[in-house]
Parts: structure tokens; sequence; C-alpha cells
């Protein structure tokens, strides 16, 4: 049957529609037509046969200028080329006998943040591949996910100490599905890394270890295995470098912000030319899951203990025997420092080769074999990264005057040092002392009050709105000395504050012990 027009004019008046009306709606009919299906719209030329809008010159013309714009950049290629080196790693760990949650083992530093993170999302919604620890009654089998990546065509690979810590069984999956079983070669609690190996493997894809640093801003590639999925890629860029989470010393973390997950950790974050710069190994996250603050082990730190676990199954590092802290601008004020800047020693380790090359409280450390010190995190990477046995020249501000030590390091210990004993502080209920009205506080003699120790003044009471509650003097606190003299009476502290203020000083430096650890802290004197 022909399609042809309808014949209008039959039509009564009030059925004929406008021609406007009707020529408004064909064209709103075809332009959906269009829109909807997007296929090629066709008019009618003059002569009436069809014509293809998508070929005329004005076309031809947006073509043209779209094709010059640069497309957004993909990273297909150099996933292509690094993912067969990332590896699935499963653990097997035999829970131990059940304790109480406040005595539970964590693979971190107490107090850091990374253990509270443990804490908090230990077990099923713990930090990215964290094995579960959590739930009581031992003697069951406890399985945990992680991440890793291979760094020889030989098996070696490398993942987090948080992953492996503790295992009996390591079990890693390749890209390509295969599973091997896996010996853990060593561990570093203090940077969280590990190193295992496959066995019964070779000729396997590895990844390079990235020579230089990232720079903030720079993309990277975060491959693992979140949450058992395996295989996962995700990208960001560097947010930050040289992040102190407060885990320990030796925190030097890159930050990135690609998605990082419960089972991420160990994983390797690959820059554009697919070298690793960093091994995934903690996030900052409220719920549990990704926020996009992530935490990496920078490349160069890898190498140096990775070297070593495979050399001798252990990281051994220079250690001075020295409780060190930050200079602020109050304490440099004090000390008479133009710049803040060097590691204040708050208290050397008896014996230890600081104390014994004669490196005494309140000493500030500004140089290590003629290399400025930046800070007391820099001083510890320094130290940390010399090996034990080696010589070393310390430049040494003491009491105003600049010197030089000479000492031979000593090996860190494995385990934390004895702190201080200070008796059991928390049966000790000061309740009397003499007023130090300068500062805020009252103080007694420590020898006074049962397990406060024989040196210094104990403080035991803090106006809430002090000087000293600003700088976080709280009642149970020993004062050791003020502006390097010690104390043993409040008239002892009265009298050195008094001297700082005749010296035009604006603040008067105190050396505290606080739970079995001694610091510095610049206290503002109040004036009249």
């Amino acid at each position: 049957m022909t399609d042809r027009p309808t014949d209008l004019s039959s039509l009564p008046s009030t059925q004929k529609p406008r021609r406007g009306l009707f020529s408004a709606r064909k064209f709103a009919l075809m332009a959906s037509v269009v829109a909807g299906l997007g296929v090629a719209a066709y008019g009618l030329s003059p002569q009436g046969t069809p014509l293809n809008l998508f070929s005329t010159s004005a076309h031809a013309q947006v073509a043209n200028e779209v094709s010059k714009v640069a497309r957004p950049v993909g990273f297909a290629d150099i996933v292509e080329r690094v993912k067969p080196s990332v590896i699935s790693v499963k653990v097997n760990i035999a829970e131990k006998v059940a304790k109480n949650d406040s005595d539970e083992d964590t693979p971190f530093q107490p107090g850091s943040p990374m253990e509270r993170f443990f804490r908090r999302f230990g077990g099923e919604n713990g930090i990215p591949g964290m094995p579960g620890r959590g739930g009581r009654g031992g003697g069951r089998a406890v399985t945990g996910q992680g991440s890793g990546f291979f760094i020889s065509a030989d098996g070696y690979a490398v993942t987090n100490n948080h992953v492996v810590d503790g295992a009996d069984k390591v079990e890693v999956t390749t890209d390509d599905g295969k599973t091997y079983s896996a010996k853990v070669i060593g561990t570093d609690q203090r940077t969280d890394l590990a190193l295992i190996k496959v066995e019964g493997a070779s000729n396997l894809p590895f990844a390079k270890l990235a020579d230089g640093k990232p720079r903030i801003g720079d993309w990277v590639l975060a491959v693992g295995n979140p949450f058992g999925l395996g295989g996962t890629v995700t990208a960001g860029i560097v947010s930050a470098v040289g992040r102190d989470i407060g885990n320990g010393p030796y925190d030097d973390f890159i930050q990135i912000d690609a998605p990082v997950n419960k089972g991420n950790s160990g994983g390797p974050a690959f820059d554009v030319d697919g070298n690793v710069v960093g091994v995934n190994t903690a996030i900052y996250s409220p719920s549990g899951g990704s926020v996009g603050i992530a935490f990496s082990i920078p490349a160069s730190t890898v190498k140096s203990v990775i070297a070593q676990l495979k050399d001798n199954g252990s990281v051994s590092r220079g250690w001075i025997g020295v409780q060190i802290q930050p200079v602020t601008q109050d304490i440099a004020d004090s000390l008479g420092m133009k710049k803040a800047e060097g590691a204040l020693v708050a208290e050397p380790q008896a014996n230890g080769p600081a104390a014994k090359a004669g490196i005494v409280s309140g000493d500030v450390i500004t140089a290590v074999n003629g290399e400025p010190v930046k800070d007391a995190r820099e001083l510890a990477r320094t130290i940390g990264g010399i090996a034990p046995g080696a010589a070393v020249k310390l430049n040494v501000l003491s009491k105003g005057q600049e010197k030089t030590i000479n000492l031979t390091l000593g090996k860190l210990p494995n385990t934390v040092e004895a702190k201080a004993d200070t008796g059991d502080n928390d049966n000790a209920s000061p309740t009397r002392g003499a007023d130090v009205p300068k500062l805020g506080m009252t103080v007694a003699p420590a020898s006074s009050v049962a397990g406060a120790g024989k040196d210094g003044v104990i403080v035991t009471q803090v106006d809430p709105k002090s000087a000293a509650a600003d700088r976080g003097f709280k009642e149970g606190d020993v004062i050791l000395e003020v502006a390097g003299k010690s104390v043993t009476s409040a008239g002892d502290v009265r009298e050195a504050i008094n001297a700082a203020k005749a010296d035009n000083k604006n603040s008067v430096l105190m050396r505290v012990k606080s739970g079995g650890q001694s610091r510095f802290v610049a206290v503002p004197l109040a004036k009249g």
C-alpha cells in the first residue's frame, strides 16, 4: 500500500490542524526519534531525495575539531604490563589462647595510630589486609588475605609484615590463577615489611622498584586483592609525601588517594612508568572502608629493608641510645637557637653509646657526618640507616656551645627497652604542694610522695586555665630540671623561673618525666 499524504481539505474545519502546529509537531517528533534511536537523520531535499545530515560540510568541520582534542589518559597499557607481577596472599594463623582486649597482641607500636586502627578494625573489618585476630577461645584457625608482588623471577615477593605476622601457612595466587606455597624469609615490624618466597616456581613476572621519589600530583595505580577479589586496579594521585602517622620513628609514608581497602595491604603502588613507588600498608578510615587516604611505604625504604631481609632474615639498625624530641620554636627560644631544627635529647640511656660519649639531657644534635638534621624523625631515620659498629660524627649544641662528638653506633635492640622505674603512680595521691604562681600549678618534692621517686618535684595540681595546662602538664608529672638546673623543691622552681625572667626569657625549659619517659617542655612566662 502506497503511503500517501492525507487530504486535509475534506475534513471539517474544526478538525483541520493549523499548518504551524503540524510543522512543530512533525519536527518535534523527528527530533525525538533521532535522539532516542541514535540513528542517522534524513530530511527531504528540494528534489525529494534523502539528505544525510552527518555528511554535511558543517558536521565535517566539527568532527575535525573534536579529533584535535586530547583524549583522556588511560592506564590499560601500563596495567597489562605490571598486573602479572602482583599476587594475592592468603595466610592461616593458629589463634593464640584468648586474652583480654587490652592485652591483645598487635604487629604495631603500642599507642600508634596503626595500632589503634588494628584494635578498632581488627578481624572482619580490619585495616587493609589485616589477618583476623578477633574473637575469644583459643585453638581456632584464623585466615587472612592481603597482597604482594614479585621482585625477582625466582619467586621472591614483598608484602606487609602485618599480613604474614604469625602465619603458620602462606599461599600466593598469581594473576593467571595459579596457587603456590610460600615461606616467610624475614619480617621487619618497624617498617611493616616482609619478604616471602614462592616454592617450586621460576621465570615469574616481577616488578621493579622505582629509583626516584614521586612528586605530589603524580599518577599512581594501586593493584591488589581488596576483599579477596584479586587483581583489582584503582587509580589516584600522590596526595602528600613524608607523612608521619605516629606509628614510629621511621615513618616516612607516601599518601595516595587511589582507593585502597582491606586486602590491599602489601600490594604495590605503580607510577606511570610501571615502577613500584610504594607498598600500600594502611588507610585512614572512620568506617573501615576507603575514604581516599591511604599510606604507602616508599620504594627507597623497601629496597634497603628487603636487601637485609634477603641476606640476614632480619634488619639491623644503628643505635645511639637516646630519647629525642622535636625542637619547637618555644624550645629553640629557650635554648637561644635561631631556628627550630635538630633533635633535642630528652634523656640518654644509661650505658648507651651517646651517654658514654658525653651527650646529656638538653643537648641538641644538629648534624650527622656533616649532614644537617632537620628534626628528631630525620635523626632516627639517619642513624637507623647506618650499620651498627660504624663510626659517626655528631654536631651537638650543648649549653649554648657547639661541639663535635665521635662515637661508634650500637645495634638497635629488637625489643623496646625497659622504661625508667618511677614507681606505681596510680597509687600515688598527691594532695599537697607549694604554689608556683607564674606557671599555674603546685608542686611538692617527689621524695615526699610514695611512688614518685627521689629526684625532682611532683606536680600536685594544675590550673586548667594556666600556661602549664596548655603545655600538657598533669597531676603526677615529675619536673626534673628547670632552665637546665635540677630542682628538688618549689623554691628551686621559683628561683629558676625568676632567673629566666631576669634574663628576659619569654619561656622557660623544663625536663619532665611522665609515664616513665622524659621530655622537654617550654612553658611561656607570665609578665610581671
